[in-house]
């Protein structure tokens, strides 16, 4: 599985072992994949908005003044029709060809 950077303070180590947990071989979608084979499993959270062009993710409505600061993309890769889309502080996205996610924090 190749990661592509989207942002150039990227560095491939950044991933940890995520790339262990996905196999392009596996039939099953990325959850799944995740959910068996990270200990802490797939637990997707819920409160989070995506930007539809840049991915960037933000916790919380956006238009409120204690929201969090959006979560820029640092690197993206892809299984099938998958988009899988890793940010700081180990959170990843799943994002769907209809542009539902979800998002897990991997650490």
């Amino acid at each position: 599985m190749i990661w592509f950077a989207t942002n150039p303070n990227f560095n491939v180590d950044m991933l940890g072992y995520i790339p262990s947990f996905l196999n392009e071989d596996d039939p099953r979608p990325a959850s799944e994949q995740i959910n068996h084979n990270y200990i802490g499993g797939w637990r997707p959270q819920n409160g989070f908005t995506m930007n539809p062009t840049t991915k960037a993710l933000q916790y919380g409505d956006p238009k409120e003044e204690d929201a969090d600061p959006p979560l820029e993309v640092l690197a993206v890769s892809y299984l099938r029709n998958e988009i899988l889309a890793f940010y700081r502080y180990g959170y990843f996205a799943i994002i769907q060809e209809d542009g539902s996610f979800e998002v897990c924090r991997l650490d």
